[in-house]
């Protein structure tokens, strides 16, 4: 059974930076896309970025580019998710996703992914 976990989240002050891992379990993720999405109170999971797995591209939001950085160790079968110049509008629970190949479209949408992980709090203090 394929699984996803994340964690690293936590309280940092606005400015500062965190990083968040996806560890998976039960397979490679090569062959597949991890994708990172957040979603604040009131609102609807919106998308982060994404890897591929196999040649490790990434793709980010607008809001989020030049500022987050997504990586990856495949021995370890852990994506990583770097955040920088935190906002206080990056206050999010963070989840990653795994998605078959796709259009940039569908990876960019809840919609493309096929397996969640729990999520992690990430709160940003002004």
């Amino acid at each position: 059974q394929v699984q996803l976990g994340e964690s690293g989240g936590g309280l940092v002050q606005a400015g500062g930076s965190l990083r968040l891992s996806c560890a998976v379990s039960g397979r490679s993720f090569n062959g597949y896309v991890l994708g990172w999405f957040r979603q604040a109170p009131g609102k609807e999971r919106e998308f982060v970025g994404w890897l591929s797995g196999d040649d490790r591209d990434t793709y980010y939001a607008d809001s989020v580019k030049g500022r987050f950085t997504i990586s990856s160790d495949n021995a370890k079968n852990t994506a990583y998710l770097q955040m920088s110049s935190l906002k206080s509008e990056d206050t999010a629970v963070y989840y990653c996703a795994m998605a078959y190949y796709s259009d940039h479209r569908t990876l960019s949408s809840v919609r493309g992914y096929h397996l969640w992980g729990q999520g992690t709090q990430v709160t940003v203090s002004s």
